[in-house]
């Protein structure tokens, strides 16, 4: 069967994906052994990147290569409203085409629009993720928004309130003045920022004397309310008690002790603002301390601050610096880098704001959530991130829950406005539960996103409902996630599995590698240096592509990725094709035989003996979480072993009617459980090619056929063919570094101690080593290059007639002379301290390779050059 002479990868992907689809292959068939994998869930604000593209391909390698293990698989789609992300883009987009703000159309029609919104962007995220070839069951896909998952948010949030877990109070927050919102402090990105410290003078009451207090935010010293120093600071134990008079403001402020100051920082004093910082109101609770808020929501100043009131915060800082200048109560303003919250969504500075919002408590729901990872009922791939996670829940702190948007899970939670009670329910409440007054209202907050991407695991299998889904398939076998969102989303999972299902959410954590751009710079919009994976996917296809993230993706390592590491990939999926191509264009008279042992040649073998290594390995790969081993056995499998040598070793056979029925038999058992070791990786183009094969099988396709488990081993003839392959390696590195086209028919001369050896691979020899004439001497014939060297036997190629021997000479001579350099100047680099303390370990580790690559070709160039003189 002639496939066609060229690989059109487009045409592929749309007819299988549709295909595999239609016959409902990526629903979980029936049995008792599960794997599953719940995706995590894309937000519904942009476009996949490439981070994504990664995820997705490794997620659908363990999807496929356990379906093919005959396992009841399911991989579950799913989409994030991403409350804060979604609103701020919905919000801009309003304002820009229709010129109106949010609280103009009303919460309702405002909701309205998100959704149509969210809508339109769902069907985005499908088709990206279907681009990528990911085999996820589009029938059970969930949105963290849709009323299933209502349901399962209400009745955790009321469950935890009744158990005295979740609890309202007024606590200093991350405001975010752009999003108008709260935000956790896992979402405050600090960064380094160079600002200023401002030396104030603070005097004593009724006195010339003053103490200095330095900030670093001046405009929040209108809410000071006291200055604090250490209880054992010698220096201020005389001045504890004392007053104050706090400046611009003149008023009277008390002097006290408190062990949350740093003696040893600045000048041992610190002013204290309740509530405008975390740590101030802490102190502020220790010492019953009046809280001042001197700016609103939109971080304006208010109307307690006077001349400043209306004011930005940038702006009054301003005014307030000056107005201390003028009157000589500013003594001097360093230069002072330090590092600023910024919201991880709009990137404006976050404001520390004192609000009444809801929290969870957390330390007692984090106990059996450490006790599964230290137990290592959860294991993180790689194993680092284990320390990470048990670091961050040990000091976890209580989770704000509460959102100021409209787009998102209602708090359910209803205010009575005669009594004052408050109403917690799963269902929407009309009259009071205490004094049965109909007049309620619902809180207008909403629930972090977070909130409901915790109880993603279970949640999307259908619980509280005791479905099928979730006896079958919780818990699930794998998260693959990134390392920025373990706290955010795989803690929190881990948290709420144990909580509502007495159980983990998953067995592994695979953290995915980072991919950065060739000069491993992070990808960001802002660089422009980003890969759009649908791009990448029109240039090159998906299975180049996935194959190319599968082969970066090591353990541990980032990945540093252009548009041009594809291009190698590219042409492995052509070689597969052509190779595909040309045993198809030699199956006349194809007849499907029970190969025996005694039937195969020592090639036959040796190929079935690297088949059976390549299965090991490749299993052993995916399950590890090795991708880059599994891509990178298989690339080395199919093209140098496969392609490069059995292919080329059975031309002849396949030409002789007497020997080419073993040959044709051998190759297309190869070639069908090679395409199905690439199907993970390669899910298109193995899909067509398989389809073509003339045998029989046993499924109608490839993603739901069996594994191969093959199991064939000749260590003898594996052991006698690599001699044969190392002794063409040696003839053709001869050629190379004569200059002598590998094609060029040479004479080979060799001594031996038993030329049995060479009696049984004179025929394979002379084919794969284009030799015209083999012979046995005693001794090295002047005018020949060594090609092999073992204990028993010598080969060399006769070059003497062949070259100007003076010229080559001369040639080489350079060539070592220029390899000498290069080692130089490698083993130079790697000895300047600088180098290697201040370079990235990756660019160190890529000059060892360097100079190890240089100094394995200058010993074979001066082998080479010796045997010349």
């Amino acid at each position: 069967m002639d496939i066609g002479n060229r690989y059109t990868p487009h045409e592929l992907e749309k007819k299988w994906y549709s295909t595999w689809n239609e016959k409902e292959t990526f629903k979980p068939k029936e049995g008792n052994d599960t794997f599953s994998i719940v995706i995590p869930p894309p937000n519904i604000t942009g476009k996949l990147h490439v981070g994504h593209a990664l995820n997705m391909t490794l997620q659908d390698v363990l999807t496929r290569y356990n379906r093919m293990k005959g396992l009841s698989t399911l991989w579950l789609p799913g989409e994030d409203h991403a409350g804060i992300a979604t609103q701020h883009v919905v919000e801009k987009f309003l304002r820009e085409s229709e010129g109106k703000r949010r609280e103009e159309y009303g919460r309702e029609e405002f909701v309205d629009r998100v959704w149509d919104w969210a809508n339109e962007y769902k069907d985005h995220i499908r088709g990206q993720i279907k681009a990528m070839g990911a085999s996820v069951d589009w029938s059970r896909e969930r949105f963290t928004l849709d009323e299933g998952l209502n349901k399962a948010v209400r009745k955790v949030f009321v469950e935890l309130y009744n158990e005295g877990l979740i609890y309202k109070g007024k606590y200093i927050v991350n405001w975010c003045p752009s999003c108008g919102t709260v935000l956790a402090d896992d979402e405050v990105e600090h960064e380094d920022e160079n600002g200023k410290f401002y030396h104030i003078k603070y005097y004593f009451e009724n006195s010339d004397e003053y103490v200095i207090i330095a900030t670093t935010r001046p405009e929040t010293m209108l809410g000071d309310v006291a200055v604090a120093v250490h209880p054992s600071d010698e220096r201020y134990k005389d001045i504890v008690g004392k007053n104050l008079i706090l400046p611009l403001v003149n008023k009277k402020i008390p002097i006290i002790s408190d062990p949350y100051v740093d003696p040893k920082f600045g000048t041992g004093m610190v002013k204290i603002t309740p509530a405008h910082d975390p740590n101030d109101y802490q102190v502020g609770l220790r010492h019953n301390l009046e809280r001042i808020q001197v700016m609103d929501e939109s971080a304006k100043m208010t109307e307690d601050c006077g001349k400043y009131a209306g004011m930005d915060r940038y702006e009054a800082r301003k005014e307030i610096v000056k107005d201390l200048e003028e009157l000589n109560l500013l003594e001097k303003i360093e230069d002072h880098k330090h590092a600023v919250g910024h919201c991880y969504r709009c990137h404006t500075t976050v404001e520390p704001f004192l609000m009444d919002q809801w929290f969870v408590k957390m330390e007692p729901l984090a106990k059996k959530a450490i006790e599964a990872v230290e137990k290592e009922e959860i294991k993180f791939h790689p194993p680092r991130w284990k320390k990470v996670y048990l670091n961050w829940m040990s000091e976890i702190r209580d989770w704000c829950i509460s959102r100021q948007l409209w787009w998102g899970h209602r708090i359910p939670v209803w205010y009575c406005e005669d009594c004052g009670h408050i109403n917690v329910s799963e269902n929407e409440v009309h009259k009071c539960e205490k004094c049965g007054s109909t007049n309620l209202k619902q809180d207008e907050d909403v629930l972090d996103t977070w909130f409901s991407s915790a109880l993603w695991p279970f949640s999307t299998l259908g619980w509280p409902e005791n479905t099928k889904d979730l006896e079958k398939f919780y818990p699930t076998s794998t998260l693959v996630t990134g390392f920025d969102i373990i706290f955010f989303w795989v803690a929190r999972m881990i948290i709420m599995g144990e909580k509502f299902m007495n159980d983990k959410p998953f067995s592994d954590v695979y953290i995915t590698p980072l991919v950065r751009d060739k000069q491993g710079r992070k990808m960001s919009k802002s660089l422009g240096n980003g890969l759009d994976p649908l791009e990448v996917i029109e240039k090159y296809g998906t299975d180049p592509m996935r194959f190319t993230l599968s082969i970066l993706a090591a353990q541990g390592k980032d990945i540093k990725l252009d548009i041009k590491a594809f291009e190698p990939y590219s042409k492995f999926a052509n070689k597969i094709w052509n190779a595909t191509r040309f045993v198809l264009l030699n199956m006349n008279d194809f007849e499907e035989i029970e190969l025996k042992d005694e039937m195969l040649a020592i090639e036959d073998k040796w190929i079935f003996t690297k088949l059976s290594k390549a299965v090991k390995e490749v299993s052993k790969a995916i399950e590890e979480y090795n991708f880059n081993i599994g891509a990178k056995t298989m690339y080395e499998f199919f093209w140098n072993e496969f392609c490069d040598w059995y292919i080329e070793s059975v031309k002849d056979r396949l030409k002789d009617d007497n020997s080419k029925r073993v040959a044709q038999n051998v190759l297309v058992k190869v070639l069908d459980n090679a395409l199905k070791l690439l199907h993970p990786f390669m899910p298109y183009i193995t899909e067509e090619l398989w389809q073509s094969l003339p045998i029989e099988h046993s499924s109608e396709m490839i993603i739901t056929s069996s594994w191969p488990i093959f199991e064939k081993s000749y260590e003898i003839e594996e052991s006698n063919f690599e001699k044969i392959m190392q002794v063409v390696r040696g003839i053709r590195n001869v050629k190379t570094e004569m200059n002598i086209a590998i094609i060029k028919k040479v004479e080979v001369k060799f001594k031996a101690t038993n030329d049995n050896f060479m009696k049984k691979s004179d025929s394979m020899i002379k084919k794969l080593g284009f030799v015209s004439n083999i012979e046995k001497v005693s001794d090295k014939p002047n005018g020949t290059a060594t090609a092999y060297v073992d204990d028993d036997m010598e080969v060399y190629v006769v070059v003497g007639d062949l070259i100007d021997i003076e010229a080559e000479s001369a040639r080489l001579e350079k060539k070592i002379g220029k390899l000498n350099k290069e080692v130089q100047k490698f083993e130079k680099k790697l000895s300047n301290k600088n180098f290697v303390e201040k370079a990235s370990a990756d660019v160190v580790e890529e000059t060892k390779e360097k100079l190890n690559d240089a100094k394995v070709q200058l010993e074979k160039v001066e082998k080479l050059y010796g045997e010349l003189k």
